[in-house]
């Protein structure tokens, strides 16, 4: 099977410099969920038609399995699928997809592709209250014997309810020459690929029809409130497929999924959080509201709370975050640990039951077990040019407001004092103070503020 993407529009009314099949839906290009979606048929050929945008579509669609096409200028979807025909096997069909048609679904293509076989013309239509704008289906005896554009069709073919969606199936040998015979001779000026559907009937090629499950399966983006009602479309579908999995979600229609999102049994998700990238929830995590999670991965029974941003990091089982707590790449957290409010963790790993509670900063970090991290202490990592780590094993207690200057070691038990600055490493068992002698000066007065 070929598939054929026409993915060449300018997109006027998205009001973008941005070609506008790469717009993002769901966190991904539009034109990457129809790639993406053709993928799992399995075509032997795959040919994205691009034009408006210059070299950007190719550019950020490259992949191996890819052939790309130019279509310049832009003289209308038959004249778009022209420029496919180089690529194509002519044993195999053909089937035509739209990169600004996102959320067609694999089962309702392959519902058209078993409609098709081998030797028919298959187009998926759906029916629509108000079909304004669509090509109708004109049907004789039954069958399919032409589609009328809008602004060609006569007052009683305006009348007519099933639409074109555009997207369909033939057989290839055909189709090369039935694109040839093309006439740009319409209200548009331009060739038509529906027009073929007289040429197949002139053939005696039979022309079938499939329709999708969804009627939003077929609808495109011409703009960015179709953009926004389609993100919203895509996202209620995330939702129920969560929901039927047994996720409890506070509210379906506050949650953005952009990527993968696995989630185990008793999961429970609060308001507006958003998931990007691959992220797995195991059994019994709770996300409180308004949470951002990018390629992380939850253990049993964690509970984040509220407003805390994880970022390619790992949280261990029954451990607590937040709220407002930051994870940055590189963290990985065992069983058991606390990382509290304004606390921010960078690449550095922390034991089981070790914690940070409150406004600490742990960077480049090797943390034990049973460590407790002070209030205000910081890992001073960084000197301008190179990063370094500081190792703190287990059973340590660190005093508020520390610093520990990187490259540091703190031995098992030992315990720094508040406000200490660790330049060198601390023995283990004992406990460690750097801080000048405390003065009272006498006599001394606070300054006031001179009159004007």
């Amino acid at each position: 099977m070929n598939v054929v993407i026409l993915a060449a529009g300018m997109g006027k009314r998205m009001q973008s410099a941005l070609p506008k099949v790469l717009h993002p839906l769901a966190g991904k290009p539009l034109l990457s969920h129809v790639i993406d979606t053709a993928r799992t048929l399995s075509p032997s050929r795959l040919c994205v038609i691009y034009g408006h945008g210059g070299e950007a579509v190719p550019q950020a669609m490259q992949a191996a399995d890819l052939s790309f096409a130019k279509q310049e200028p832009q003289l209308g979807t038959g004249h778009a699928v022209m420029q496919a025909l180089p690529h194509l096997d002519d044993d195999a069909p053909t089937l035509v997809l739209y990169g600004d048609v996102p959320l067609t679904s694999a089962a309702s293509l392959r519902q058209l592709l078993d409609s098709a076989g081998q030797d028919k013309l298959a187009i998926l239509t759906v029916s629509l209250d108000d079909p304004t704008g669509y090509g109708r289906i004109v049907r004789s005896g039954g069958g399919i014997s032409r589609i009328v554009e809008q602004k060609d069709a006569s007052e009683e073919e305006r009348a007519i309810r099933e639409v074109n969606t555009g997207i369909m199936v033939a057989p290839t040998r055909q189709l090369r020459r039935w694109l040839q015979t093309l006439s740009n001779d319409n209200a548009q000026g331009e060739y038509y690929l529906t027009d073929i559907v007289a040429r197949a009937v002139a053939d005696d090629v039979p022309v079938v029809s499939a329709q999708p499950a969804h009627v939003w399966e077929t609808l495109g983006v011409n703009s960015k409130v179709q953009l926004a009602e389609l993100e919203r479309i895509h996202q209620r579908n995330i939702a129920n497929a969560l929901l039927e999995a047994g996720v409890t979600l506070a509210d379906p229609a506050r949650i953005d999924v952009r990527g993968s999102l696995k989630a185990g049994r008793d999961v429970s998700i609060d308001v507006g959080c958003v998931f990007e990238g691959e992220v797995e929830l195991a059994d019994g995590v709770a996300i409180g509201a308004h949470c951002v999670i990018r390629n992380a991965r939850i253990a049993a029974g964690a509970v984040i709370r509220p407003f805390c941003h994880i970022e390619d990091a790992v949280v261990g089982p029954q451990s607590q975050i937040g709220p407002y707590a930051r994870l940055r790449p590189g963290t990985e957290l065992g069983e058991d640990v606390h990382i509290g409010n304004f606390v921010e963790v960078k690449n550095s790993q922390v034991a089981a039951h070790s914690k940070a509670n409150h406004l600490a900063y742990v960077g480049d970090a090797t943390v034990g077990s049973r460590v407790n991290i002070g209030a205000g202490t910081i890992t001073c990592n960084y000197d301008g040019a190179n990063k370094f780590r500081t190792v703190i094993e287990d059973d340590v207690f660190i005093g508020s407001d520390t610093q520990l200057v990187a490259p540091v070691r703190v031995g098992r038990g030992a315990t720094l004092g508040a406000g200490t600055t660790l330049t060198k490493d601390a023995p283990e068992g004992k406990l460690t103070v750097s801080r000048p002698k405390q003065l009272t000066i006498e006599g001394w007065q606070r300054p006031v503020k001179l009159k004007k």
